[in-house]
C-alpha cells in the first residue's frame, strides 16, 4: 500500500470506526474563489473549469515543506501543457519572503500568499505540508497531509488525469 493511502487513514477508519477529519471537505464540490497570485495576475473561478489541480499548503519556516516543494515544483515542470494546474498556498503573510523563498530555492510553480483563506470552512486538517487533489470536475478527491515522497508526488497528475476518473 503506497505511504499516502496509509496517511489517508483508509485503512484504519473502519477498524478504527470512524473517518477522517477531512471527510466533509471530499463529499462537496471545490467552489474556487478569486485568487491573487504571487506574481500580480489573479485567477478567476470560471478559469478552473475542466482543469486539474494540485493545490499545496505550505509555509516558508517549514523544512518538511521545502522537501516537498521541491517534488512539487518538479510535478509543475513534468506537467506543463496538460490540463493541471499546480498551486502552492502559502500561509506566511510576508509576500517579499515568499519570493525570496521561491527565488532561491528556484521554485516555478504558481503561489498565492492566500492559503489560511483557501483552507478556511474545507474541513481540511491544520497540518502542513497539506497536498489537495482537486479534479477537473471541483471535486477534492484526497487532502495528503505531511512530506511525500518524490516518486508519490510525481504521479499525482496521472492519477487526477486518468480517463477511469
Amino acid at each position: 500500500m503506497r505511504r499516502r493511502e496509509l496517511l489517508l487513514g483508509g485503512a484504519l477508519a473502519p477498524v478504527l470506526g470512524h473517518r477522517p477529519a477531512w471527510g466533509d471537505a471530499l463529499r462537496s464540490g471545490w467552489e474556487w474563489p478569486q485568487i491573487q497570485l504571487l506574481d500580480g495576475p489573479r485567477l478567476d473561478p470560471e478559469s478552473w473549469h475542466g482543469v486539474a489541480a494540485v493545490l499545496v499548503f505550505w509555509a516558508t519556516n517549514c523544512p518538511y515543506c521545502k522537501r516537498h516543494n521541491a517534488h512539487i515544483d518538479k510535478l509543475h515542470r513534468a506537467t506543463r501543457g496538460r490540463p493541471l494546474r499546480v498551486l502552492g498556498a502559502a500561509l506566511d503573510t510576508d509576500a517579499r519572503a515568499v519570493r525570496q523563498y521561491m527565488a532561491t530555492n528556484g521554485y516555478a510553480f504558481a503561489v498565492t500568499l492566500d492559503g489560511a483563506g483557501l483552507r478556511q470552512g474545507r474541513g481540511l486538517k491544520r497540518v502542513i505540508p497539506l497536498t489537495c487533489l482537486i479534479d477537473p470536475q471541483g471535486r477534492l478527491l484526497q487532502a495528503i497531509p505531511g512530506e511525500m515522497f518524490e516518486e508519490d508526488v510525481l504521479v499525482l497528475a496521472d492519477e487526477l488525469l486518468s480517463p477511469r476518473r
